[in-house]
């Protein structure tokens, strides 16, 4: 479900490229030095997202580096390091244990097994460490299942867990910005959930799976679901206007005000289109 809040590289100028995969290195490389090697395989750009908001909201002191990597060998990749980069390493590897769950108990998959192994051996001490986050991650992945094993058709309630999801995991601690912060992050949790519905669509048509759309009885309407998916986003921005965000801003910009669209609109020619999809 995740995947879809990622900068849009064209807007940024070059250091600005540069500062944004260095974030992104700096959590898989937290990563692997608090969970393990093979945890940096769940890594997704929304978790530089997580970690460049608070980093610019409460602008920590960093480290920083440069190395190779057993996934670039060959060059040096910078690096930033702080405590919301390891917060975001955290959450990272939470939300794959909990998705890797959820897709046992749905499919049983010897796949998802595996990598709930991986995730879980660490997921104790991240527990410990961020007790509330987790326990909602838990509760609102627990919900959204069974609300979509009941066929629930008001997508308001299905889209709804998902924010409340995301409005926690953007607190990283409770205090004044925390109002704002959750209801930011209830609105883009929502606008990840419309967006992954709409374009799972016909997939999940084709195989019966669970879609908010479908349940409700609504045929394919790109039209429809953007307007649904600007509604959440206007909702999500206002509030990212209101926090006193300076550093990073242009990088935040690039993914709230072009990033999240390009990926939506990305898939929306080929569905129109009528191309089937990759199996």
């Amino acid at each position: 479900m995740f995947g879809y809040v990622t900068a849009n590289m064209k807007e940024l100028t070059k250091p600005q490229q540069l500062r944004y995969n260095a974030v992104y290195c700096g959590i898989c490389r937290q990563i692997r030095v608090r969970a393990s090697q093979t945890a940096r395989l769940g890594l997704r750009y929304d978790m530089a997202f997580l970690a460049l908001l608070l980093m610019s909201l409460y602008e920590p002191e960093e480290t920083s580096g440069d190395r190779a990597c057993m996934l670039h060998p060959f060059a040096k990749r910078a690096w930033v390091d702080n405590a919301y980069i390891q917060y975001a390493a955290d959450m990272n590897v939470a939300l794959a244990y909990y998705n890797a769950v959820d897709d046992i108990t749905d499919e049983g998959r010897l796949s998802a097994k595996i990598m709930a192994g991986v995730f879980g051996k660490t997921l104790p001490e991240i527990e410990s460490r961020f007790p509330r986050q987790c326990s909602a991650i838990r509760n609102c992945i627990r919900e959204l299942d069974a609300l979509e094993k009941t066929g629930c058709s008001n997508p308001d309630q299905t889209a709804g867990c998902f924010g409340r999801l995301m409005g926690e995991l953007l607190i990283y601690r409770e205090d004044m910005w925390s109002p704002t912060l959750r209801q930011m992050g209830d609105a883009l949790g929502r606008f990840i959930y419309l967006t992954d519905a709409a374009v799972d669509f016909r997939k999940d048509r084709k195989h019966g799976s669970y879609n908010p759309f479908l349940a409700m009885g609504m045929e394919e309407n790109w039209q429809a679901w953007e307007d649904y998916l600007v509604l959440a986003m206007a909702r999500c921005t206002r509030h990212f206007e209101a926090l006193p965000l300076v550093q990073d801003k242009d990088i935040l910009d690039a993914i709230l005000y072009s990033g999240i669209w390009m990926e939506f609109r990305r898939n929306m020619p080929r569905q129109q289109a009528g191309q089937e999809e990759t199996p």
